[in-house]
């Protein structure tokens, strides 16, 4: 049996954006670029994509602008808005527990004049909302916090923080990295104060390479990319037809069926923390069951190095990560476990199980029956 459980990582496409993804390859091929009919009906599958996802967060369409995928997304928001807004200030906030998407370009920004703040968190991961409040000055431009953490699942309060922002300073920009939570959460920019939104394709049954990044129409910002013009200048290059088509369909099909796919992944987390709960030393990480993303669980095997634990399942069928998969194959620990205090032990063990809709009691009942019956034989060996 396969039981794949690693989709924060990525997941599977839907038949249908498989099926439109082709479509556009082979038959409705042209350059939307191109002034002809046959460039005229490609454009047409940008503008429905467009509207599609700009219907799920009850935002205009011309607000929407298609990316290379998130880490494009995430960079665009803090260079643009950063480049575009320095005279005004210099200040940007973010967390301690952001994806590296975040974290490398902050860096780059901080040798380039730039100072960042980067708020600590409580032990489930969620941020101090007075110390973000503290945190921010006139001098604050942007403020940088993922919705969803990749690592562990927790469910930063968005909207309180979007609402605490804009009480303070109502010139600071709100970012929210939404690449694990849009698909997933009901989410509205304009209820919400989010100035920015990121968000990929390949995380929604979407095709990889392929994103957006949601601008509110009063936001400044410059574009990275310069070229041609498209997207009314503002992120110039052939446009990616497949991969847009590809998004606007996943994003339909996720949001049409929301609530169903809500409780299936919430199913398969009560299932695997149950079975979990049975075994010993076993550790989890982030908010409990009920307040964190339904659809991520991070454990600690202690004694068993995640790496270890990670190929005997995989010699079994079962796919997990050891930690976020963009940065699995570094040897630095986890900055997200770090900054909720995790042991070291604790993050040596660490097992991200990720899940979908799609997952099956069958998988994570087979899952459970092998970490059962390899757990005990791993630990004699590492204690040996």
């Amino acid at each position: 049996m396969e039981a794949y459980l690693d989709n924060s990582a990525t997941t599977r496409c839907y038949e249908e954006v498989r099926d439109i993804v082709v479509k556009t390859m082979m038959e409705d091929f042209g350059n939307p670029s191109s002034m002809h009919l046959k460039g005229v009906e490609t454009e047409q599958y940008l503008k429905r994509s467009a509207a599609a996802i700009a219907k799920t967060m009850r935002v205009q369409e011309k607000d929407i602008y298609f990316t290379s995928g998130g880490t494009e997304s995430n960079n665009w928001a803090l260079y643009g808005t950063a480049m575009a807004n320095k005279r005004r200030g210099t200040h940007i906030i973010t967390t301690q527990i952001e994806h590296a998407a975040i974290g490398a370009p902050l860096a780059a920004l901080e040798e380039q004049g730039f100072t960042v703040t980067r708020l600590g968190v409580q032990k489930d991961g969620c941020i101090r909302l007075e110390e973000l409040e503290e945190a921010i000055t006139p001098e604050t431009i942007l403020v940088s916090i993922m919705y969803v953490n990749n690592e562990i699942g927790t469910v930063e309060p968005i909207q309180q923080i979007g609402e605490l922002i804009k009480k303070k300073n109502p010139n600071t920009l709100f970012h929210v990295d939404a690449i694990q939570a849009y698909g997933k959460y009901r989410i509205y920019p304009k209820r919400m104060k989010i100035d920015l939104l990121s968000a990929s394709g390949h995380k929604i049954h979407g095709p990889k390479g392929v994103g957006f990044l949601y601008i509110g129409d009063k936001v400044k910002i410059n574009p990275m990319i310069l070229g041609g013009g498209q997207q009314k200048g503002m992120r110039s290059g052939t446009d990616n037809v497949p991969g847009v088509a590809g998004l606007g369909v996943a994003a339909e099909l996720m949001y049409s069926h929301l609530d169903e796919n809500l409780e299936q992944m919430r199913k398969a987390k009560h299932q695997l923390l149950s079975g979990l709960s049975e075994l010993e030393d076993v550790v989890i990480h982030g908010q409990s069951e009920e307040e964190g993303a339904p659809y991520i669980v991070n454990a600690s095997f202690l004694g068993i190095r995640s790496e270890v634990l990670l190929h005997t399942l995989e010699d079994r069928g079962i796919f997990v990560s050891a930690g976020s998969a963009c940065s699995s194959h570094k040897r630095a620990g986890s900055a997200t476990l770090t900054a909720i205090g995790c042991s070291r032990p604790e993050m040596e063990s660490s097992v991200r199980f990720s899940f979908a809709e799609t997952t099956t009691e069958e998988e994570i009942a087979y899952t459970l029956q092998v970490l059962r019956e390899v757990i005990p034989a791993l630990r004699k060996y590492t204690r040996r």
